[in-house]
Order: structure tokens, then sequence, then C-alpha cells
């Protein structure tokens, strides 16, 4: 595998949301990403959702500090979360 997200001390996937601008721009995190992150962030654009959605074309991607994946455009918290469970995280 190009990259592996291992499971916080809860057994939970470590994806956050961060709600700023008093609730008007959404945030989500993925923290310690072991491995390819440019990989991570390609699959994400790719395969999260259809190339002719609305939801694709305003899916932002970005690799912050070597280890974390900051998406925005969206509140799609869950919908990240069951595509990681999907790829065996």
């Amino acid at each position: 595998m190009r990259f592996f997200i291992p499971r916080n001390s809860r057994g939970s996937l470590p994806v956050y949301t961060d709600i700023r601008n008093g609730g008007t721009k959404y945030i989500i995190s993925i923290r310690n990403v072991q491995g390819k992150l440019d990989s991570l962030a390609n699959d994400l654009k790719q395969s999260l959702f259809s190339h002719n959605s609305p939801q694709a074309s305003r899916l932002k991607v970005q690799v912050i500090a070597q280890r974390h994946l900051v998406i925005s455009g969206g509140r799609w918290k869950n919908d990240v979360i069951n595509w990681l469970t999907s790829k065996g995280f």
C-alpha cells in the first residue's frame, strides 16, 4: 500500500472537523498519514465523488505539514470515513 492511516487510541480513524468563520467554513482533516500523501490526495479527488457531480467540483484537498491532509468544500466527514473504511483502514 502506498499510504497507511493508523487508528487512534480509541480505535477510530483520525478524521476530524474544524468549523470556522461562524459556521461558514467547514474543514475536514485526516491526521498522521504514513506514506505518500499525494497518492491519498489524488485517490480522494478521483474516487470520493463521481466526476460530474457538484461535490467533485467543490472538493479541495491539500497536504499540510507532511503528515496531515485537509479537505474543504463541504460537510463530507462521514463520506470520507466511509471511503477510508471501504479501502480497508
